[in-house]
């Protein structure tokens, strides 16, 4: 965690004894992610490359036995919500606290005896910037009850109840990547999911060390995953998958893609989204091969291939996002893509660490030259998963 999130969690801490009138029993920490390759993929079965950032949301959280749940974010204005395990329901929360009380529904669903927790949130993570922001915030919950009820569950199993926790609790059609990132990830690598078994590979990833920078550039364009644009990818990429006779649309092998197309026929909007996943699960791959090989700069192109594929056939884009990409690869980045699950949120830049200065002067000039609010632009440093910090 970085030292600002070290920060965070003295004054989480410190806050939560001025609202529960007692200290924590423990603090925990769970990051954004940035996806450096693989964009709705996961729901698809498919391969994503995700890494966790700096930016944490971090809990502090004492056990109940009385089967109160009561709820708190320095985020959100308003006092503490105080809620009754028993009577958590699906869909029924329309507010932030939706998120953390899904987690505690999906582990009692799921035959834990959570009875109940004081939960104090602050976070570093930029909402609505495509960074995973409601996952972490998930994944530190789900994180610090395993920790205090003794569960025994590995971040893995704790992702899969998050994305339970969303998909059913909030109503978001959200897939695994999410939350496995968070939980899962170690500093200096990206993480290789198999979104269908769940099988991990940490790969290694520092580029400081070869010289280059990956930046994030926030366009402050927010999104909403549980509005309908995203439900209605999925619902295409599903009916693709049935036209074609598989379980989903992973099966289809890169080779076969022409002759899966030519059977889909009129169906155009549905040949899109199926180009875009199975071209999109082949660039992972490249991806992890040129990485393990030592050839960390040609991942740009394919950077590049990705955010055009998000942009014709997924058409997830927006002018926010395109701009980045166009003006930091003129500007002489290696490689640029949006990344999260589209209709704004940030773009990733891959760049050498010695062009960051005009990529990021270039990208903020074209912005103001647009008439679109100022981005924000940071470094993204592969960072450590979930984890207790105090």
């Amino acid at each position: 965690m970085s030292e600002s999130s070290e920060v965070v969690a003295e004054s989480v801490a410190e806050r939560f004894r001025q609202l529960y009138g007692a200290a924590p029993d423990g603090v925990w920490a769970a990051p954004g992610r940035v996806n450096l390759i693989g964009e709705h993929t996961d729901y698809n079965d498919g391969f994503v490359m995700p890494f966790a950032l700096p930016h944490a949301v971090v809990a502090a959280v004492a056990r109940r036995d009385d089967g109160v749940l009561r709820l708190h974010s320095a985020d959100v204005d308003g006092p503490v919500v105080e809620l009754t395990v028993d009577a958590l329901a699906p869909e029924s929360d329309k507010r932030w606290t939706a998120y953390p009380a899904g987690v505690v529904w999906a582990l009692r669903e799921a035959g834990h005896a959570v009875t109940g927790a004081d939960v104090h949130l602050a976070s570093t993570v930029p909402a609505g910037a495509g960074l995973s922001s409601s996952a972490a915030l998930e994944v530190v919950v789900a994180l610090a009850l395993n920790d205090l009820y003794g569960l025994g569950l590995r971040g893995w199993q704790l992702a899969r109840l998050c994305q339970r926790a969303e998909n059913v609790y909030v109503g978001a059609p959200v897939g695994i990547m999410d939350q496995t990132a968070s939980a899962c990830c170690e500093a200096g690598h990206a993480l290789f999911l198999d979104t269908r078994d769940l099988s991990q590979r940490q790969i290694p990833f520092d580029l400081a060390a070869e010289g280059m920078r990956l930046l994030v550039v926030d366009t402050q364009v927010k999104h909403s995953h549980s509005e309908g644009e995203y439900g209605k990818r999925r619902a295409g990429c599903e009916k693709g998958a049935a036209l074609l006779g598989v379980d989903a649309l992973r099966d289809v092998p890169f080779a076969g893609l022409d002759a899966a197309l030519a059977r889909l026929g009129d169906e155009e909007e549905v040949r899109r989204l199926v180009r875009h996943v199975v071209t999109e699960d082949a660039r992972v791959e490249r991806v992890v091969s040129l990485l393990e090989a030592g050839d960390t700069r040609a991942i740009g192109p394919v950077l590049v291939e990705g955010h055009a594929s998000l942009r014709d056939d997924f058409r997830i884009s927006c002018p926010e996002l395109d701009l980045v990409v166009d003006t930091a690869l003129a500007s002489g980045a290696l490689g640029a893509r949006m990344t999260g699950g589209g209709f704004g949120g940030s773009a990733i830049v891959l760049a050498e660490e010695a062009d960051v200065p005009a990529v990021t002067k270039a990208v903020e000039e074209a912005f103001a030259a647009a008439g679109f609010k100022t981005p924000r632009v940071f470094e993204a440093v592969p960072s450590a998963g979930a984890r207790r910090v105090r």
